[in-house]
């Protein structure tokens, strides 16, 4: 899997929690507050500096009797979510390849969550993954929360007539490998949703975008400066082209908008899902 600096994910966390559909967060929480269980486990898959931590911690009324399992790849950013949250909950951090399933520290979890990961993972790891979550169900509700999943769509304004082709580059460069096979990207979360087709699960799901303006100038630059990279390693633009679309870009960052699209994914056992 692809690493991601601290500073990336600090600088993109305030336009995430903005982002979370916040019904959704609330039926998860809700029903994890009302599950009959000890001790609540959540196990947090690409956890990073905690920032699902952060997300949760506003609704739920557990927080002395859930149990954290941080699973990441990275142990800069294990250390760094311990840092931050040790002191307020019970905090395991594992340093795991993701793409190992079989790895996962899911033993007596109540919710599994994830923040912006399933768009980077491919078939076999969701499939993987949701196996393992319909196993784990047969003996005790096991809950599934992944919220910021990129979805293809992206919208600028001010208008640039490059705004169509740089998108379709960026979507298919979106489905190379990451450190899991060929990643399922804009398509991730309709995949995960046929794999729990079925009458035990309920899957609940809500639109999640990035809506930045001029306040959030400092993470636009950083995504136009990134979109524009992964342009010029593609074919079918220029890099005159590019160098075109990401100047005008620049020159807009303090007036323009970019509307980013991110879908939400609650999976929940059916017998004790609670319902909006």
């Amino acid at each position: 899997m692809s690493g991601f600096s601290i500073e990336w994910l600090n600088l993109r966390e305030v336009s995430d929690h903005r982002a979370r559909d916040k019904d959704l967060l609330k039926t998860a929480v809700d029903w994890l507050n009302n599950l009959k269980a000890k001790d609540k486990v959540i196990v947090d898959l690409g956890s990073g500096t905690g920032s699902t931590i952060r997300g949760l911690q506003r609704y739920t009324t557990l927080t002395p009797s859930i149990q954290w399992r941080l699973v990441d790849n990275d142990p800069g950013l294990l250390a760094e979510a311990i840092h931050r949250h040790s002191e307020e909950y019970s905090i395991e951090s594992f340093l795991v390849d993701l793409s190992e399933t079989q790895k996962l520290p899911l033993k007596s979890v109540s919710l599994i969550t994830a923040s912006a990961l399933l768009d980077l993972v491919s078939e076999n790891f969701i499939r993987d993954l949701c196996q393992l979550i319909k196993e784990k169900n047969e003996s005790q509700p096991v809950g599934f929360y992944s919220t910021l999943n990129y979805d293809g769509c992206i919208k600028w304004t001010p208008f640039h007539p490059l705004d169509a082709s740089i998108l379709m580059n960026f979507n298919a460069d979106q489905r190379r490998n990451k450190g899991f096979g060929p990643a399922l990207g804009p398509d991730a979360t309709d995949f995960l949703t046929r794999q729990f087709h079925c009458a035990k699960f309920q899957c609940l799901s809500a639109k999640s975008p990035w809506l930045l303006g001029p306040a959030d100038y400092l993470l636009t630059e950083s995504l136009i400066n990134g979109i524009s990279g992964v342009a010029i390693k593609t074919d079918g633009l220029t890099n005159s082209d590019i160098l075109d679309w990401k100047t005008f870009r620049m020159k807009n960052i303090r007036t323009g908008t970019c509307f980013l699209g991110h879908t939400d994914i609650l999976v929940l056992p059916n017998s004790l899902a609670r319902y909006r």
